[in-house]
């Protein structure tokens, strides 16, 4: 599963289908990340433990081979590596989307952007949220889940062919874009230190999404609708870093990045974020960042093709709760 893109026109049947088959995909996804992650870190685990015990080592080393210096991170950092991490607050992002849907009879649709040609406000303010589950000294995964509504209404300026539907100069048209993100990710520490780790991250961005155009009802005596769904799972790969920069205050980053062309589909994604954490009580902090994710899809088939642009990037306030034992990081 590298790219695939769906855009279908809006009934009943086909909708459900594609959701669930998506689901499923999503579902199995999920599964193989929970199979990998246990099977991989056993053999880490273990191969570490047999590279530490040497011919000399006693029987008290052999039962506590890690002989070096560690922190005490429930007195001095009591929100840094937990097992468990939960995240939630704002985000506000600028937004750039641009899409392009064909006729059925193979001729090209209009490339519209939806800022310029459709007056969608490129601000906009939406929730997020996450979840990190610490698994071992090493490995992690992520969870995290993002939802953006939005809609305008404007007076065309230029003809806008979209789908099989035309819609003329002048006409007043209503249109909306929403879009829900999940994603999910594996990462794994090639450095843990206590107050430093770096290491490799695999996932997928998977969104669902909604996007339509209707002129408003008193301006036709006929009303014109074209409504499309389309689902996007998005592999990606990428790096990521972890960081104490004191008592009170940490920073953490990833990069992912992926490119490939399927037959007819091609695709590339690139999500970053930077997010600067500082604790406010206990297990308590509060992180200020800055987000973003640009993509864009070429889907071409035989009698419909479709092109999907679209990034945002912006700011974000989120608080993090942590709880859950610490994971053991040491100097060596």
């Amino acid at each position: 599963m590298i790219f695939f893109v769906n855009f279908n026109k809006r009934n009943k049947s086909s909708q459900n289908l594609n959701k669930i088959h998506m689901r499923k995909s999503f579902y199995i996804l999920i599964a193989s990340f929970f199979w990998f992650t246990a099977n991989a870190q056993n053999d880490v685990e273990n191969a570490q433990i047999v590279a530490e015990i040497s011919p000399t080592d006693t029987l008290i080393s052999i039962e506590n081979p890690y002989k070096f210096e560690q922190i005490n991170p429930d007195e001095d950092y009591p929100w840094h590596a937990r097992r468990f991490k939960v995240t939630a607050g704002g985000f506000f992002p600028l937004n750039n989307t641009q899409i392009q849907v064909g006729q059925t009879n193979g001729n090209p649709g209009t490339l519209i952007d939806f800022e310029n040609d459709l007056g969608f406000s490129k601000s906009s303010t939406s929730f997020m949220g996450a979840l990190e589950w610490r698994i071992s000294r090493r490995s992690r995964l992520d969870f995290e889940f993002f939802s953006l509504n939005r809609s305008a209404t404007k007076t065309l300026e230029k003809q806008i062919v979209f789908g099989d539907n035309t819609y003329d100069i002048n006409a007043r048209v209503t249109a909306f874009f929403d879009v829900q993100i999940a994603r999910i990710a594996y990462g794994y520490a090639f450095l843990s230190k206590p107050k430093y780790e770096a290491g490799l991250l695999i996932g997928a961005h998977v969104l669902f999404g909604d996007v339509g155009l209707r002129v408003d009802a008193n301006q036709a005596s006929l009303e014109k609708r074209t409504n499309f769904n389309f689902t996007a799972p998005l592999p990606d790969m990428g790096i990521w870093g972890e960081f104490v920069l004191g008592k009170r205050f940490g920073l953490y980053a990833n990069v992912n990045y992926l490119a490939a062309k399927i037959d007819n589909i091609s695709g590339r994604i690139i999500s970053y974020n930077l997010s600067l954490l500082y604790n406010i009580y206990d297990n308590l902090s509060v992180n200020a960042g800055y987000t973003g994710l640009n993509f864009r899809v070429d889907d071409e088939k035989e009698r419909l093709s479709g092109y999907l642009k679209w990034g945002y990037n912006g700011p974000s306030v989120t608080f993090t709760y942590a709880f859950g034992k610490h994971v053991k990081l040491y100097k060596h």
